[in-house]
């Protein structure tokens, strides 16, 4: 799942003659690596993903690989930030934070020195949607690991001492940030697309929310969140099917059937306004959101071509050969398919110096707007076709952190265990028709617009490169 970011870019300018040099360079050496490492890879994108179930009917996705003696498990239960009550904003976010601060009858430094002796990392993460964790472990010491995370996930403590601890942590980031443009920007630009919703919410929450949250809240969430029926898990490495079924109901099997969760309605962002947050800055960040795709859509592989060809491959991108290389507006520009369980966008983002600010959103437009009556070119699509088909294994199963984590998203989108041997098919079933009719689809509409820098009118009759 991809989340909305502000693009916070540093440089402010590109020559476009040295942008070239160093792009064929960058280029070079990228396609030298990814054809050193594609026979590897290939062999990763082949690999046999195992069902294994439980007895007391815990189901994880395992890859068996005994070349290295470790073993890593990713695992998510349903329901995220978006569950924070109203007025407890920071809720699920201050939870992910206190999981290795105590547990049974381990106290935050007894767990601590627990992990470091079991050689295990151990980690939890709040998501809009979902509750994240993560632990890598040395085989021959599963035993002291997968305990820990028995732990953890069953009987966190929740102390006051290590509470006040990690909300002062998080605190001390919301007021630092308290004067931070891009902050303040994305806070205004959830509000102005989402309203009310949820999504418009910092997961973080506000130094107010924060306040009200209490030990017993965190159970509560806990024993609302952490249940059997909400759990998605994938294993990797030194371990087999039979062992695993046992560690699954060891670190799973006592949590409740069901999760009990509050309800979140879809929603769809607020289009057609434009937000300026004003500040005398040298560097003017924009934002462009347009309607999105849901993974489950028919058209979906057709809109993920399009976005790739018009801003989401690094360096071939049309934004980048228009905003980049031909006018040195940016350092670097792209689009995003942002895909939310109830929400979801095409994003674009850039920075770039104040006074060629008015100027690039112009191009932005422009480039989109070709995009959305014209379409791409055959060579456009029979090349991104082979590159994402090729770059796959790269960018998602170069270790088995990553295949772990890549495997626990499949199942969130409900792809089948089967799904990356039946990828390359569903890319390459897309024709140029298809591709033309999502652009339009999605790039027709008028975006929502974010400017975070000097008023655009200070600066539209400059930058005239």
């Amino acid at each position: 799942m991809m989340s909305m970011a502000i693009a916070t870019t540093k440089s402010i300018s590109y020559p476009a003659a040295e942008g070239g040099r160093v792009y064929r360079a960058v280029v070079t050496l990228c396609f030298a690596l990814f054809f050193l490492l594609l026979p590897v890879l290939a062999a990763r994108a082949e690999m046999n993903i195992q069902e294994v179930k439980s007895k007391k009917g815990v189901t994880a996705w395992l890859v068996e690989d005994h070349s290295i003696p470790l073993i890593a498990i990713r695992f998510v239960f349903d329901g995220g930030t978006a569950q924070d009550p109203s007025g407890k904003e920071g809720l699920v976010n201050l939870m992910t934070g206190l999981f290795d601060e105590g547990a049974g009858d381990l106290d935050s430094e007894a767990f601590q020195m627990g992990l470091d002796d079991a050689g295990a990392e151990m980690s939890f993460q709040a998501a809009r949607d979902g509750t994240y964790g993560s632990m890598r472990m040395l085989s021959d010491q599963k035993d002291e690991a997968f305990g820990l995370l028995k732990l953890a996930v069953n009987s966190p403590r929740f102390d006051q001492a290590p509470i006040d601890r990690i909300r002062a942590q998080i605190l001390s980031g919301i007021l630092a940030n308290e004067r931070d443009p891009n902050t303040i920007g994305q806070q205004r630009w959830l509000r102005a697309i989402y309203g009310q919703h949820p999504y418009a919410r910092p997961d973080e929450g506000n130094k107010d929310s924060l306040a009200t949250i209490t030990a017993d809240d965190l159970r509560a969430f806990h024993k609302a969140n952490f249940a059997r029926g909400g759990l998605h898990v994938a294993v990797v490495g030194d371990i087999d099917a039979a062992t695993l079924s046992g560690r699954l109901d060891e670190v799973f099997g006592g949590l409740p059937d069901r999760q009990t969760l509050a309800p979140v309605a879809d929603i769809k962002p607020k289009l057609g306004q434009q937000l300026e947050v004003n500040y005398e800055l040298p560097q003017t960040s924009l934002q462009l959101a347009w309607p999105g795709v849901k993974r489950s859509d028919p058209d979906f592989y057709a809109a993920v071509l399009m976005n790739e060809i018009l801003g989401g491959s690094t360096f071939t991108s049309r934004l980048y050969e228009q905003v980049r290389e031909k006018r040195g507006l940016a350092y670097s520009v792209s689009s995003d398919l942002v895909d939310h369980e109830h929400s979801n966008a095409l994003l674009v983002t850039t920075a770039t110096r104040s006074d060629r600010a008015a100027q690039t959103l112009s191009i932005v437009r422009q480039v989109v707007k070709d995009m959305a009556e014209n379409g791409p070119t055959e060579e456009e699509l029979a090349a991104t076709k082979k590159y994402m088909i090729g770059a796959y294994a790269i960018n998602n199963l170069d270790s088995s952190s990553s295949i772990a984590a890549t495997l626990v998203e499949l199942q969130l989108d409900n792809l089948g265990i089967d799904y990356i041997k039946r990828r390359a098919a569903l890319i390459n079933a897309v024709t140029l028709a298809d591709v033309k009719a999502a652009a339009k689809k999605l790039l027709s509409a008028d975006p929502a617009v974010m400017v975070i820098g000097p008023p655009l009118v200070q600066v539209a009759g400059g930058g005239k490169g």
